[in-house]
């Protein structure tokens, strides 16, 4: 799968920055575990519109870096399981 053609360069910064903020999210009790891909979406979004503007497209790029994070994290997850 070729992430250039559906997350612009300059979007890829928030893949690792939104994995940060999930792992500092988990380690707090005070939100729980099901709203972070939540907060995730949100913080993701609004990274999105300051890094390339107010438009349909950064909304787009905001969703896209958020899946791909979470999907990361859940992928990360997975593997180091035992079984």
């Amino acid at each position: 799968m070729d992430f250039a053609q559906y997350i612009t360069e300059n979007a890829l910064i928030l893949i690792p920055a939104l994995y940060v903020l999930g792992m500092l999210i988990k380690g707090t009790e005070s939100i729980k575990d099901k709203y972070i891909p939540i907060v995730l979406l949100i913080a993701g979004i609004a990274g999105a519109v300051g890094i390339l503007g107010v438009s349909a497209d950064s909304v787009i790029q905001g969703i896209l870096v958020t899946g791909a994070t979470v999907y990361t994290n859940q992928l990360l997850k997975q593997t180091a399981k035992s079984e």
